[in-house]
Order: C-alpha cells, then sequence, then structure tokens
C-alpha cells in the first residue's frame, strides 16, 4: 500500500467523530412519591421495594424514624423521609411501601407513599439544588432532572451518623 494511501486511511479514521465523547453517562434510578413531590434514588442503592409491614415503634428515638421492621429475620430501622425533610405529612397513603437501601456498612428502609417505577436519568441532565431546598433535603440532594424529579444521594444517606441507630446514641 502506497505512503499517501496509509496517510489518508489514517486521517480518515482520525477524522471520525469519537463515540465515547457523544455517550451520555445515565444512572437508573427507582422513583417514588413523597408528599406529592417526585423523588428517586439510585437504583444499585436499593436492595428491595417492599409494602410496609408491622412497624415496631422504639421509645427514645428521633421522631423521623418511627420504628423498625422484620424483613426475613433481619431488624431494618424505617425513615420517614417526609418528616426529616419537614413536607407536609396531611394525607397517610393507604398503602405504603419502604425501599431498603443498603451498603456492605449499613441497610435502613424509607418510607414512600407510592413507587413510581425504574427510569434512566441522564447525569448531564442533573441540575444542583434549588433555592427553596434547605436543611436536611439539601444535605441529601444528588440533583434535580429535567422533569424536576428530585434526585437523593443514596451514598450520602447511607453514610449519614445521625439516621443510624445504635445504643450509644440513644
Amino acid at each position: 500500500m502506497p505512503e499517501k494511501d496509509i496517510l489518508k486511511a489514517r486521517a480518515d479514521m482520525l477524522a471520525k467523530p469519537n463515540q465515547a465523547a457523544f455517550e451520555k453517562h445515565a444512572i437508573k434510578t427507582v422513583g417514588f412519591l413523597l408528599a406529592d413531590e417526585i423523588y428517586a434514588i439510585e437504583l444499585r442503592f436499593v436492595r428491595e421495594v417492599l409494602p410496609l409491614g408491622p412497624l415496631t415503634f422504639i421509645p427514645g428515638i428521633p421522631e423521623y424514624i418511627p420504628g423498625v421492621i422484620n424483613v426475613r429475620g433481619e431488624i431494618i430501622s424505617v425513615i420517614d423521609l417526609k418528616r426529616l425533610f419537614e413536607l407536609s405529612a396531611d394525607e397517610q397513603p393507604d398503602n405504603p411501601y419502604v425501599l431498603i437501601l443498603s451498603d456492605p456498612k449499613m441497610a435502613f428502609g424509607i418510607l414512600a407513599d407510592q413507587i413510581l417505577g425504574v427510569r434512566e436519568i441522564s447525569t448531564d441532565d442533573l441540575h444542583p439544588s434549588l433555592p427553596t431546598f434547605t436543611g436536611s433535603r439539601a444535605d441529601y440532594l444528588k440533583g434535580i432532572d429535567e422533569a424536576g424529579n428530585i434526585v437523593l444521594d443514596g451514598n450520602r444517606l447511607l453514610k449519614d451518623e445521625n439516621l443510624v441507630i445504635n445504643q450509644n446514641n440513644y
């Protein structure tokens, strides 16, 4: 092959757009409803989703932790994000759900009024917090997508020592 043809082939190859540069990064999320607002959390942090069963109250713990549940012999604390985020909780859902979040060191449940399903969200479409998001809601925020859905940071939730129930804290 003549040198001119080799150089032409190499130039053509280098001139092609890099597909990796155009690929968008996306995260799979589980969407859920809390007090008429749509939230999502990355699927990799959600171990399972269950209808809320019997909840056992534990005295002396913060009000945003309504109790614990038994999931196949494992005692899991349940966090009510509506209370933690100070959202309107006037209407209680008839059939609430609990999303069990976990990583190698921690597991707990978060209450959800309704499960909306799994979908992908482009990380390029995530925007930082709104000025109206303050306090704990802003602390756990990963971003807000184009549709206005609030994407929570599962890693930050699971690493927060304020959400851990143990006898040294209470």
